[in-house]
């Protein structure tokens, strides 16, 4: 048997230019687009916009992580993704990522077609999933969370550590180094102040030697910066901005809702930062 096709196999833009992950949530309740695409047929139709639009990346995900979310049993997160991911995966040109933490979506999620398993507790909430990983040959990207807030923390520390303890589990389960990217979790388990340090500091996560992944698509700290009550499908400047600022500081992939306007800003970016690229 062949090996598994590695990150920079699935990836191949990947160190020399910005790729953009496109967002399709097929949940009831997610922050921005929940209930859109609850529908096999609006969630395929929405996986082949965004990919027509740019997308390297499709990022399908069954349960919402927002701020106050109610988790769902894996049956249920199971029944959402997995239609959507048996209809797409063999008529897209791009591989599909399953969001989720769970060690039992992801297995299913990858034999129905899915590529990359994108998990927001970096492993660490349910520590099979890494075996699940790598018994597929899959890349993970890591995501640094937290069970609670602590506004006194050094909170690229506490990244750094955590991503120690993530890796560990990473590397013992067989996953190889070259198939990891780290995401510092802007939005998640920080105060408002510490999600804007993540990303002031992301040359220092950039340092450990691994791609990073930011996602601050349409988040609810943008709306603050506005200084105005936003919806979040109104935040699409204020997205673009943290993910221009995210991509000069050395992300390699942004996580976005809206492909095509990150898609322009990151050709901006990558003829300026990257002209190898061009």
């Amino acid at each position: 048997m062949p090996p598994s096709p590695g990150l920079s196999d699935l990836l191949p833009g990947l160190g020399s230019r910005t790729l953009v992950m496109g967002i399709l949530n097929v949940t009831p309740d997610s922050f921005s687009d929940g209930g859109l695409f609850t529908g096999e047929a609006e969630a395929v139709a929405q996986a082949e916009r965004l990919v027509a639009e740019g997308a390297a990346i499709l990022d399908i995900g069954g349960e919402s992580t927002r701020p106050g979310h109610v988790p769902v049993p894996a049956e249920e997160e199971q029944a959402r993704v997995l239609p959507v991911i048996r209809a797409v995966a063999p008529r897209l040109t791009v591989p599909i990522s399953i969001d989720t933490y769970k060690a039992s979506t992801a297995r299913v999620a990858l034999e129905a077609g899915a590529r990359i398993v994108n998990d927001v507790w970096g492993l660490q909430r349910e520590p099979d999933i890494a075996t699940v990983a790598a018994a597929h040959g899959a890349p993970v990207v890591i995501m640094h969370n937290r069970e609670t807030i602590d506004a006194d923390l050094d909170i690229v520390a506490d990244m750094r550590a955590f991503f120690e303890r993530s890796l560990d589990i990473a590397r013992r389960a067989g996953i190889p180094d070259r198939d990891i990217v780290l995401d510092p979790g802007v939005g998640f388990g920080k105060t408002w102040s510490q999600h804007l340090e993540a990303l002031r500091r992301l040359p220092e996560i950039r340092a450990l030697g691994f791609p990073v992944l930011v996602g601050v698509s349409r988040k609810s700290l943008l709306g603050r910066l506005h200084d105005r009550e936003t919806r979040p499908a109104d935040r699409l400047h204020g997205s673009l901005a943290a993910h221009t600022l995210a991509a000069t500081l050395g992300a390699d992939i942004v996580r976005v809702h809206d492909v095509a306007a990150h898609i322009d800003a990151m050709k901006v970016i990558d003829a300026v930062m990257r002209p190898e690229a061009r």
